[in-house]
Order: C-alpha cells, then sequence, then structure tokens
C-alpha cells in the first residue's frame, strides 16, 4: 500500500475536501502545519474557530478576555446556555476541542493592547481580526504589519450588513483585470487597513452591537447569491415570479390530502447523499480482493489499472497499481499507451491471456467501464497491421476463481474489474488501508 502523508483517520475525516481537486493532499499537509489566530471570540469568531477546527487547521489561537453572557447566545454559535460566565477562550476552545481533538487550541484569555500584541502575533502565521472595536483593529494590523507583514482577514458585522476582506498579503485581482486581455502589472501587496482608514472617525460616531445591535441571519427573499470561492467573486441575481403553470405552487389541483409527489422517481436520484454501497455482484468477468491479493502475491504479470481521480489516487493506492483517471481512460493517447504496456509485459514473457484488472474505491465505476475498455483494446488491437495476433473479441472469456486460470481461448488479453474495490480491500484484506 502506498499512503500519503496523512494518517488513516485523517484520511477518513476530511476525505470530502481531501477528493477536491484544487486542495487535495497538498492543502490539507498546508492546513495542518497552519498557525491561526483568532482575535475576538464572538459573533464572528466562534464560527471561524468552529470550521477552521474541523477543516483541520494546525494550531488554533484564540484570544479574548470577555465572558460569556446570554445576549451573545442568538449568534455566538459556539457558546451555550452551560458555558455562561465562562471566559469566552475556554468555552470556544472546549467546543472545538470536541470537535476535532486533533487541533492543536492555544488559550490566550487576555486583553490585546501594545504591550502584549507583538509577542502573541509573531507566533502564527495568519491572523483573523474578528474583534469588536476600532482601537483592536487598529492594533493588530500595525502588529501584522510589523512582525510579517502576516494576512490579516479582517470581518465586521453591525446591524444587517457586514464586510470582510484581507489586509496585508499579495492583493487579489478584480474581475476586469482577470478578464483583460492587456497584461497585467506584478501583483503588489494589498493596503492594510491604517491604508484605507489612516484617521479613525470622530469619537462616538462608532456604535458597537451593544448599542446599534446585530442580527445573526440575513433574509435573501426574491434573490440568488452567488459566491465563487476560488476566483473571489460574488452576485445577487433577482429571481424572475412565479411560473403560471408550476405544478406545485400553481396548481388549482393541490389538496393536502392526496399524497405528495414520489421525487425519487421524478428527480431519478436517490434522496440522499450518501455514497452508494459496494458493488459486489459477482459474474464471469470479475475477482474478488483476495484473488486480487492471490494474484499481486504471486507476482504473475498483469496490469492493475486504478480509475479513480488522480486527487483520490494521491491519498492511497495499491504499490503495483497505475493511475488512469476515468475522465481520460478512452483517449487515444491513453488507449495506446495501455496497449503498448501490455505489449512490453506480454513480449516478456507474460502469461496469455494477459490480465488487465480495473479498480475503483467501491466497484461501481470499475464495473461500468470495463466492457467498454475491451472494446477500446480490442478495435485498437485490429487496426494494428503490425499485430502478430488473432483476436476473437467476440469471444466470452471466462474467469476461474484462482488467479484468472482462464479457459482455452484465441484472446491475449482479459478485463476483469474487483468487486468491492478498495472500500473492500480495507475490509476483507488490509485494514490499514484508510477508507475516505
Amino acid at each position: 500500500m502506498e499512503k500519503c502523508d496523512l494518517t488513516s483517520e485523517e484520511i477518513s475525516r476530511y476525505s470530502r475536501q481531501l477528493i477536491l481537486p484544487q486542495f487535495g493532499v497538498s492543502g490539507q499537509l498546508k492546513l495542518r502545519s497552519a498557525r491561526v489566530l483568532i482575535v475576538g471570540c464572538g459573533g464572528l469568531g466562534c464560527p471561524a474557530a468552529v470550521y477552521l477546527t474541523a477543516a483541520g487547521v494546525g494550531t488554533i489561537g484564540l484570544v479574548d478576555d470577555d465572558k460569556v453572557e446570554l445576549n451573545n447566545l442568538h449568534r455566538q454559535i459556539a457558546h451555550s446556555e452551560s458555558t455562561i460566565n465562562m471566559s469566552k477562550v475556554h468555552s470556544l476552545a472546549d467546543r472545538c476541542m470536541r470537535l476535532n481533538s486533533t487541533v492543536n487550541i492555544q488559550i490566550h484569555e487576555i486583553h490585546l493592547d501594545n504591550t502584549n500584541a507583538l509577542d502573541i502575533i509573531k507566533k502564527y502565521d495568519v491572523i483573523m481580526d474578528c474583534s469588536d472595536n476600532l482601537a483592536t483593529r487598529y492594533l493588530v494590523n500595525e502588529a501584522c504589519a510589523v512582525t510579517g507583514p502576516k494576512p490579516l482577514v479582517s470581518g465586521s458585522a453591525l446591524r444587517l450588513e457586514g464586510q470582510m476582506t484581507v489586509y496585508l498579503t499579495k492583493r487579489i485581482l478584480s474581475t476586469g483585470e482577470m478578464l483583460s486581455p492587456n497584461k497585467l502589472p506584478p501583483e503588489s501587496r494589498a493596503p492594510c487597513f491604517r491604508c484605507i482608514y489612516p484617521v479613525p472617525p470622530p469619537k462616538g460616531s462608532v456604535h458597537g452591537c451593544s448599542e446599534a445591535g446585530v442580527f445573526g441571519v440575513d433574509v435573501h427573499t426574491g434573490k440568488l447569491f452567488l459566491l465563487d470561492v476560488e476566483r473571489n467573486l460574488t452576485r445577487s441575481v433577482k429571481l424572475r415570479g412565479p411560473r403560471p403553470n408550476c405544478p406545485v405552487c400553481e396548481s388549482s389541483e393541490l389538496n393536502i390530502d392526496k399524497p405528495l409527489t414520489n421525487y425519487v422517481l421524478f428527480c431519478g436520484a436517490p434522496s440522499c447523499d450518501k455514497p452508494r454501497t459496494m458493488n459486489m455482484v459477482m459474474n464471469a468477468h470479475r475477482i474478488t480482493v483476495q484473488q486480487l491479493k492471490n494474484y499481486i502475491d504471486s507476482e504473475l504479470s498483469h496490469l492493475l489499472i486504478d480509475v479513480r481521480p488522480k486527487v483520490e489516487f494521491d491519498i492511497c493506492h495499491l504499490k503495483s497499481s497505475i493511475n488512469v483517471p476515468l475522465s481520460e481512460l478512452f483517449r487515444d493517447s491513453v488507449i495506446s499507451e495501455i496497449r503498448q504496456i501490455m505489449d512490453t509485459k506480454i513480449s516478456k514473457g507474460a502469461v496469455l491471456p494477459f490480465p488487465v484488472i480495473l479498480l475503483c474505491y467501491r466497484g461501481n465505476k470499475s464495473a461500468e467501464v470495463a466492457p467498454l475498455l475491451k472494446c477500446a483494446l480490442s478495435s485498437l488491437r485490429c487496426s494494428n497491421s503490425d499485430n502478430n495476433f488473432d483476436l476473437d473479441v467476440t469471444h466470452s472469456l471466462q474467469v476461474e476463481s484462482k488467479c484468472f486460470n482462464a479457459e482455452p481461448d484465441s484472446s491475449e488479453f482479459i478485463i476483469c474489474d474487483v468487486a468491492g474495490g478498495l472500500l473492500a480491500w480495507s475490509l476483507e484484506v488490509d485494514p490499514n488501508f484508510p477508507i475516505y
């Protein structure tokens, strides 16, 4: 087994973000080594700390000297009735540790000022300003500039409004700059908070949540809010009015006594996002994971193709496998490359029919593509004028229960897939193989 530098528990815990091509194993390793400081454990700091903890940020520092009050609970979602009068840093730290005990939570139960800010901030890579007053914002901004500059993620919320930006890091290109055909200027550092607000507003003109109020949610009736996190783009779209012939909200035939529509049948899809179960149905061209193990252990020549996306292959894979993602499997160049590998192994004396074994995570996709790959390889071989083999591509291939002892036929290769895939391998052969 070949595995990335993550533990099996980490692979299972973070699997849904690990399989994102834009993130993958490298992204998770960067998170694990990151140190993030959250200044303020209130309405902004609570969700920030919880989500960063869940995502697997290695070290999270919490700064606050306040205590939990009843009037905090409508928006400061990490605190609870049981933690009223407890310090916010301890309440939030406890919530984070119950969510993910592998994260290192550092508590700074202190009022941040110009005598201690540098000593605390210099220990972290990224600073999140979730404070509730201007003096702290100016202070944190200066400390980040002096000790780095360190990226400063700054957010605020008041009444029904909010804002967020990142100071002191590479400037994010605007939409116009990204779409412009002209050569873009070199990226420069983003401004700091003091660049934008060189002079504080008049005393008394800025109100806090206790005076102005704040609401924890925003109603977006009649509009669709779109967010592209990767490109940092947002858009708000006004929704059209009800469709006159809509069978749900405009139908005169609606009756509370009638059964609701069966939307599983309507959509042709299950009503949950749980992954499909392992495909363990056996047929003449399928093998079990134990048979696969026996074949690998025998060191007989074969070709084991893992058809999962590369980002999943990088998480964990069998040592003897090669990765050909399903999205690329039927490209002409890929089929030719597979054929070339087969020919090389056959020319070195591999036993015929030469076994080509397809493997995926649950055995579903490999079962679907196995007959298609057989046709693709057979068609390529038949069209090759230099071939020395007489293929009978219509002959039915039979697989014995042990090590592919196929009944005599004229085929030079056999396409098999593994029932249950790598999940079955983990359950039946190698319990240390990560489940994600």
